[in-house]
């Protein structure tokens, strides 16, 4: 899980809107796109999200 205040200034780097936190993924709703957390850090890379839901 993400630090509440965290998550509340992390953004999409594509449609820079909020992210909903999904445990081992923040996850943007709109795009269907998943960014995985790695350590507790979220990757917020373009190029490492995967489709929504991840199978």
């Amino acid at each position: 899980m993400i630090d509440q205040k965290l998550l509340e200034i992390l953004a999409c780097p594509i449609d820079k809107q909020p992210l909903e936190d999904h445990g081992d993924y923040l996850v943007n709703p709109r795009l269907n796109k998943a960014y995985p957390v790695q350590d507790g850090i979220p990757v917020l890379l373009v190029e490492e999200a995967k489709d929504w839901p991840v199978k």
